[in-house]
């Protein structure tokens, strides 16, 4: 595990997919938020 933990902070593609999958999360966390307000509030 203290490899992959290596890898992913001091290798650049280690960082190019950390902030890829942090962004994916985002976008994701963005749209769940605006799809729940959208169903309480369709006039919105």
């Amino acid at each position: 595990m203290d490899v992959v933990l290596d890898m992913l902070l001091t290798q650049p593609i280690g960082l190019l997919s950390l902030f890829t999958i942090l962004s994916i999360m985002g976008i994701g966390f963005l749209m769940l938020s605006w799809i729940k307000r959208k169903m309480n509030d369709p006039k919105e």
